[in-house]
């Protein structure tokens, strides 16, 4: 008897959260996402006293962040949600790995999809792709140095630091911001909308390095408040806008901090055809660290 019941009720359960899953989904094409992301926005950088402080301390246990790594570990210790969220690390806690021939992972987070850029199209999820050219601001010049070449995308979740480091070190040769939709980008919203890292409002910035071009594409989300860089600062605007900044001596390290979100979202790297081995460790799902091994340099 009880058999039989399990069997009546495991398909109701799985066709539920199914229909729980799509109305999630469709919330997100009606919810006005922008003026959410402002509101929010203008929240996380209020300085409420005890209701930022309660806030804080709430955020913290419901998604388990371990706040020993932070460099200040007290709710009390941040005036705005935005600079908990933005929060620095200990020095060392993240160690940058050594060696010209490796590339470290530039962010904590969770592997996404990675692998070959295929025809000029990137692997979204089971049954989506994205355009290169589309991701990187429409003009050839800048997506055809990574055509046929290597992605990763990697997702923030609210509990992970959110400050992005170099993996190798460049020189910074272009930047482009491009205004868009602000979907979730979890995992679901990823499986169910298409085109979605290249519909988002993003960042691009395209540096020269030793494995040759390399390009960070910082994408911003529902209730992303601002996408940050440490020569920028946060961009806005409603048309694509260009900077040119190759007369500019604007060089970072590898490890060295790129820029931020403020309240979380997913980088996409890019990287020309066989310029990297991405590391054998890592695959959809993998727990990524800031510092550990990304790829390596091929061997000539």
């Amino acid at each position: 008897m009880m058999q039989k019941m399990h069997v009546i009720v495991l398909p109701i359960l799985i066709k539920e959260n199914m229909m729980i899953d799509q109305l999630k989904i469709i919330s997100q094409y009606l919810l006005p996402k922008h003026l959410l992301s402002r509101l929010t926005g203008k929240m996380a950088a209020a300085k409420a006293g005890k209701l930022t402080t309660f806030l804080i301390t709430r955020f913290i246990s419901q998604y388990g962040i371990d706040m020993s790594e932070a460099k200040h570990s007290e709710a009390e210790d941040f005036d705005t949600f935005n600079d908990f969220f933005t929060r620095e690390l200990k020095e060392g806690i993240r160690p940058i790995i050594s060696g010209d021939e490796n590339l470290a992972l530039p962010v904590d987070g969770k592997i996404s999809q990675q692998g070959d850029i295929k025809a000029g199209r990137i692997f979204q999820a089971k049954g989506h792709d994205f355009s290169l050219r589309e991701l990187l601001g429409g003009q050839d010049a800048i997506s055809a140095p990574f055509e046929d070449g290597i992605f990763s995308t990697i997702y923030l979740a609210p509990k992970d630091y959110h400050r992005i480091h170099m993996p190798i070190t460049g020189k910074l040769e272009k930047t482009i911001f491009i205004p868009g939709d602000l979907f979730s980008v979890n995992p679901l919203t990823a499986e169910n909308v298409p085109n979605l890292f290249a519909r988002n409002e993003r960042a691009v910035a395209i540096f020269s390095t030793a494995v040759g071009p390399m390009a960070m594409v910082l994408v911003g989300a529902t209730i992303v408040a601002s996408i940050e860089t440490v020569w920028s600062g946060t961009f806005k605007g409603k048309e694509i806008q260009y900077w040119d900044h190759s007369d500019e001596d604007i060089v970072l390290e590898k490890g060295a901090e790129m820029g931020r979100f403020k309240l979380g979202s997913t980088i996409v790297a890019l990287f020309a055809k066989d310029a990297i081995e991405l590391s054998s460790a890592l695959e959809p799902g993998s727990v990524t660290r800031l510092g550990e091994l990304f790829a390596s340099t091929k061997q000539k």
